[in-house]
């Protein structure tokens, strides 16, 4: 899948022209579940 067909797949859930306010929110999510990811793994492997 390209690059054009997922803006254009994103186009229905933003009035702006490209991904806008679809793709924020895609990063954003990346970067809690990456932190989440990170805090668990640091917990798991402190050596309680």
């Amino acid at each position: 899948m390209s690059t054009a067909d997922l803006v254009s797949l994103a186009a229905p859930i933003s009035d702006e022209p490209g991904p806008g306010i679809f793709l924020r929110v895609i990063v954003i999510a990346s970067f809690v579940g990456i932190g989440l990811l990170v805090w668990i793994m640091a917990r798991a492997f402190r050596g309680n």
